[in-house]
């Protein structure tokens, strides 16, 4: 815990990635509000909605998932959303998450609809991930939380588990969009309750980018609106070029890598992220 004090006197900017492992995805109170992020359909802020989840499940089944039954791994599943659609269409699949509430829910759901799905609560740089999948899913842009060793040691274990001529379908965010978000102005908010915390709080949320290494550093200190006391948060993602995925993902043993603009295929005017796909030999 911090004190104000902490947060006048704080570094400025912070050094790439030495704060940026630390926000608690598996702490069970936050893993549980994240859920509620998961789950909400008024923002796409920590999932997509279901709406277009339904969409986009339809497409990848469509262009990435062989005729059912297929076995399909998703990686970073959260509660479940894209698994839970891909098992009632007749695959069987696994999915791993670090949110203990999310695999918690997502386990809870697959029970009670009798889907043919396993969940597991474990970190992806060291979860094994088994073998024998046809498809494997990495979306929504978590690939670039992890430093590029690690990503690749991830996607090298993802083309591991996939059955010869298996498909990778990654979603990674753009490098513009990950740019311009560290290149952000700080900006505070105020709370009721939200993600950092249940009670009222004020946020400062600062950005920064760093273009050696095209890492981008968001650092959220939480303030305490009855107490003052002071917590830091810091999330640092990795950027790509399209030339760099396409290496990172042939390093890593893959083949025939292609680009897409979404999961549906469509052109998208957000800039948020794209798609790459790739197979195995």
């Amino acid at each position: 815990m911090l004190s104000l004090l902490d947060l006048i006197t704080r570094s400025l900017p912070p050094a790439p990635w030495s704060e940026g492992d630390n926000i608690p995805w598996d702490e069970p109170a936050f893993s549980q509000r994240m859920l509620n992020e998961h789950l909400a359909q008024d923002h796409d802020l920590a999932s997509r909605r279901l709406s277009l989840i339904d969409s986009q499940v339809s497409r990848l089944i469509e262009t990435s998932i062989p005729a059912a039954p297929a076995r399909v791994l998703d990686l970073a599943c959260g509660p479940g959303l894209y698994l839970h659609r891909i098992a009632a269409a007749g695959h069987s699949g696994v999915g791993i998450d670090f949110s203990p509430a999310s695999i918690d829910h997502a386990r809870s759901e697959a029970d009670a609809a009798g889907y043919d799905l396993i969940y597991h609560h474990d970190d992806l740089r060291t979860a094994d991930f088994g073998s024998g999948f046809d498809t494997i899913l990495l979306l929504y842009g978590q690939i670039n939380v992890f430093r590029r060793t690690e990503a690749l040691k991830i996607l090298t274990k993802a083309h591991a588990a996939l059955v010869p001529g298996g498909k990778l379908v990654l979603e990674p965010q753009t490098f513009s969009h990950i740019r311009l978000t560290g290149q952000a102005p700080p900006v505070w908010s105020s709370h009721e309750s939200g993600l950092f915390g249940a009670d009222p709080h004020l946020t400062l949320t600062e950005s920064s980018w760093y273009e050696a290494s095209a890492v981008t550093t968001q650092r959220f200190y939480i303030v305490d609106a009855a107490t003052g006391a002071v917590e830091r948060h810091a999330l640092s993602s990795e950027a790509y070029t399209d030339e760099q995925l396409t290496n990172t993902l042939n390093d890593a043993g893959f083949a025939e890598v292609t680009h897409r603009p979404s999961l549906t295929g469509e052109e998208t005017d957000d800039g948020l992220s794209v798609v790459v796909c790739a197979r195995t030999a």
